[in-house]
């Protein structure tokens, strides 16, 4: 008997269907990237990071010292993917090369590579972080960083 194809699921709900909110401000969006460059230091990881609005568009940007050149124009196009997309960019990766959905390819905008994380608050999207400069996991633990700062993770008790 075949396999059953995945794709042929029909959730009951859409995926990643967070509403787009008001753009984050210019403040918020410092905020996240002071952390995630100070989250990068402490590694001595060197980092471009980018913070872009609910809408894709970049309010605010550091490269860091002696950073790959070439990481900041994938920061940027992270955080537009993370936000315009509502997913982290890891949801990408994982398509690709753990489930070889190769068509996700042929999306405009897509970036197969983690270290884009939407910046979620009161519910809604009100920008994303995107960082590049390290391996992928490197890239996504400053991301993760820098949305810890707009991204309150529910406490949890045992």
């Amino acid at each position: 008997m075949a396999e059953a194809n995945p794709l042929d699921a029909v959730p009951d709900e859409i995926p990643f269907d967070t509403p787009y909110g008001p753009p984050i401000s210019l403040d918020r969006a410092q905020s996240v990237i002071s952390t995630a460059v100070a989250a990068a230091k402490k590694r001595n990881w060197k980092m471009n990071v980018a913070v872009v609005d609910s809408g894709g568009n970049l309010v605010a940007f550091q490269r860091m010292d002696n950073a790959m050149l070439a990481s900041i124009q994938i920061a940027e196009h992270k955080a537009r993917a993370a936000a315009r997309f509502r997913r982290p960019t890891k949801v990408f990766e994982d398509g690709i090369n753990l489930m070889h959905l190769n068509y996700l390819l042929a999306f405009d905008d897509v970036i197969a590579s983690r270290g884009g994380i939407p910046l979620i608050e009161g519910g809604v999207i009100i920008g994303a972080i995107g960082c590049s400069g390290g391996t992928d996991s490197q890239d996504e633990i400053v991301s993760d960083a820098g949305a810890a700062v707009v991204n309150q993770l529910p406490v949890t008790t045992k």
